[in-house]
């Protein structure tokens, strides 16, 4: 009916190489005429019973294969999972797994595949994600709708609450902040969103905010089909802002299908300030910290501010810690005195409150800037334990897991945290990746990260010129060192942060292995 097509088979072998053939087929035309005559379609293969009448087919063997053809992609192939299973050792596709799926007028969840082809990769439609078998939400940033661009940072600063509070359900998989961010600005759909990031449901929304009062509106959408499947708003004095984020959330995991672990998160609920006054500083404070433009002595002037309004708020000391722990890379500060500072705050913010997975993740990180590998690796673990679904708790691990020198093991908690939040080529995250490639001898791969990393920080150019030298590239490691050189702050050494470093290394093979690449690279340590 309309644009659609039913075929029947009697054998389920013939009717995947149909579909594929007509894929290739399809795929091969589109290549050689121009984009607005292209012809693309999706195809969805069930097996099961069809009932015949004259013409016509019908039966849920036939109403399967029709909502399995809406969760392809264009120009690719979903099938069931009893259609994979007959195939997969028949067939030379492969079948990767797209979790269970809900979808439209049928009951159960169905289990999902994609038909892989060998040249799938030169497709013009981009594979689409694949987080978990868990139900995945994307939560996209809230509009500012205020009329004040200034109050950018509350809305961010909302919607990374509510991807926080979500990502405390264990059995469902929430987008990381980082990705859902990159539609931030766009004019949403909700189909492509949906497939671009893995998501079964998107929360999209706005947030107005004049005076004391705040007026936050919000819906919970199905990426498949686009549906509707919860919406509210709410008005209400800025003092509820907590109490609306609980409601929000509750409502939000109500709708979706499951049994969602509602206990565990109540035994988990984030401790909020005292005074509306710290919220705010603090999460000024967050968006600086995110926003590197606006400096780290912004970040921290916000964090202070918020820890004098309420001396109890953990996340504010958190964020004192963090930034100066950030400081001794970033601007070369003298370790010492900036290490004691980074160390009081952390514990100061993990003693206010040790069940927030953040906290713990903050002091972590600020503990491995302070070379204290042991206190690193207890409260990375234990941000972890708190939220294994909290990208960033997954990285702080991977670089506790780094420095202590259990080094494949990192990178199982890098992949992780890329599967939940992939690095973007900006990303500060790539930092210490290089650092593990680099300890595992993959100094290929340090290379190949430097290639595409944007906005470089100084330091990173001496990773890049001891992994060249490793591998006897001498004039990539001079050319690395003379980048150094140019793009380094004022307080920057080059002596003084390798030594640094080599504190930041639990073991001494480890010390060793980066001295002998600095060395090499001409650099005298």
């Amino acid at each position: 009916m309309g644009d659609g097509m039913l075929a029947e088979f009697g054998s389920v072998v013939d009717a995947v190489e149909c579909a594929v053939a007509l894929q290739r087929g399809l795929a091969e035309r589109n290549a050689s005429i121009s984009e607005d005559r292209r012809l693309e379609v999706r195809i969805g293969i069930n097996l099961g019973e069809v009932i015949v009448e004259g013409d016509d087919r019908y039966g849920e063997g036939v109403n399967v294969a029709a909502r399995l053809q809406q969760l392809a992609e264009p120009g690719g192939i979903c099938v069931s999972e009893k259609v994979s299973r007959e195939v997969e050792k028949k067939l030379a596709f492969g079948f990767e797994p797209m979790g269970e799926q809900q979808v439209k007028n049928i009951a159960e969840p169905i289990s999902c595949f994609r038909v892989t082809l060998p040249n799938q990769s030169d497709q013009s439609s981009p594979k689409p994600r694949k987080l978990s078998d868990k139900p995945a939400i994307a939560v996209l940033p809230f509009q500012n709708m205020s009329g004040d661009p200034e109050q950018e940072y509350f809305s961010e600063g909302l919607t990374e609450d509510i991807i926080t509070e979500l990502s405390r359900f264990r059995n469902l998989l929430v987008v990381a902040r980082n990705s859902s961010f990159t539609f931030k600005g766009q004019a949403v759909d909700v189909k492509e969103i949906g497939r671009k990031l893995g998501a079964r449901y998107v929360v999209e929304g706005s947030v107005r905010r004049a005076g004391n009062r705040i007026r936050i509106s919000a819906q919970l959408l199905e990426s498949a089909t686009g549906n509707h499947l919860w919406a509210e708003r709410y008005d209400r004095e800025m003092e509820d802002i907590f109490a609306v984020q609980d409601e929000l959330v509750r409502a939000i995991s109500g709708v979706i299908p499951g049994q969602l672990d509602r206990h565990a998160v109540e035994t988990l609920r984030r401790k909020p300030p005292d005074n509306l006054t710290a919220y705010d500083c603090e999460l000024r404070g967050r968006w600086a910290l995110t926003h590197w433009n606006e400096g780290l002595s912004v970040a921290l002037e916000w964090f202070e501010k918020s820890a004098k309004a309420d001396p109890n708020y953990a996340l504010a000391q958190a964020g004192i810690a963090l930034v100066y722990a950030y400081q001794i890379p970033a601007h070369g500060l003298s370790p010492e005195s900036t290490i004691a500072r980074a160390k009081d705050y952390a514990r100061r913010a993990t003693v206010l409150d040790d069940r927030n997975p953040t906290v713990q993740a903050n002091a972590a990180l600020a503990y491995i800037f302070s070379c204290e590998q042991e206190l690193s690796r207890r409260h990375a673990e234990r941000a972890v334990a708190l939220n294994p679904n909290d990208s960033y708790a997954l990285f702080v691990k991977a670089c506790a897991l780094t420095y202590s020198g259990s080094l494949q093991e990192a990178l199982e908690f890098f992949a992780k945290s890329e599967r939940l939040e992939p690095y973007a080529p900006d990303d500060l995250r790539l930092d210490c990746l290089c650092d593990c490639h680099y300890m595992l001898h993959n100094y290929e791969k340090v290379i190949e990260i430097h290639s595409i990393y944007q906005n470089v920080p100084a330091f990173l150019y001496l990773i890049l010129a001891a992994a060249a030298a490793q591998l006897g590239r001498q004039k990539q490691a001079r050319d690395a060192v003379k980048d150094y050189e140019r793009l380094r702050s004022a307080g920057h050494d080059a002596v003084a942060m390798i030594n640094y470093q080599m504190r930041m290394c639990w073991r001494q093979e480890d010390r060793d292995h980066w001295l002998d690449g600095y060395r090499k690279a001409g650099i005298p340590v």
